[in-house]
């Protein structure tokens, strides 16, 4: 049995949304200290609309897929509707990822909550979405939503 689905395989061989937006409205990096993967996520919006996103991640398949996945998952969704995204929606519609490599989702839900808070920071704007956010708290703090 294959370790990965061909839809992660297809997201990791050929990564959607590679690279990042000039002059972002909202840029969010995250980084995990258990295994060293790091994301960045930029984002474009428009009337609270993410017309736009980008990614660049250091990391294994997993973490490049799941950024794959989130930045497809979050343009064209309000900012409310991209803050509801969980891991668990990420490694859902990459049709799953192997237990031992589901912080890799955690990661990019992370880095979008970053980059949505960036946004609202230079903004003067508030999103429940955000209530409780820490963009500085640790990987290990971030409850990996399995099921």
């Amino acid at each position: 049995m294959a370790l990965y689905n061909d839809k992660v395989m297809d997201h990791f061989m050929n990564p959607r949304n590679v690279g990042e937006i000039e002059n972002p409205d909202g840029s969010g990096t995250y980084g995990s200290p258990v295994c060293g993967d790091m994301m960045m996520i930029t984002i474009k919006v428009d009337n609270d609309v993410i017309t736009d996103a980008k990614f660049k991640t250091f990391g294994c398949g997993s973490a490049i897929a799941s950024s794959s996945m989130a930045t497809e998952m979050i343009i064209g969704k309000t900012i409310d509707e991209a803050l509801a995204i969980t891991n668990k929606d990420i490694v859902d519609e990459l049709g799953g990822l192997p237990a031992i490599k589901l912080h890799c989702s955690v990661l990019a839900d992370h880095a979008i909550k970053c980059a949505i808070y960036d946004y609202a920071e230079k903004n003067g704007k508030t999103y429940a979405g955000l209530e409780g956010f820490d963009p500085n708290a640790d990987d290990d703090d971030e409850e990996i939503i399995e099921e």
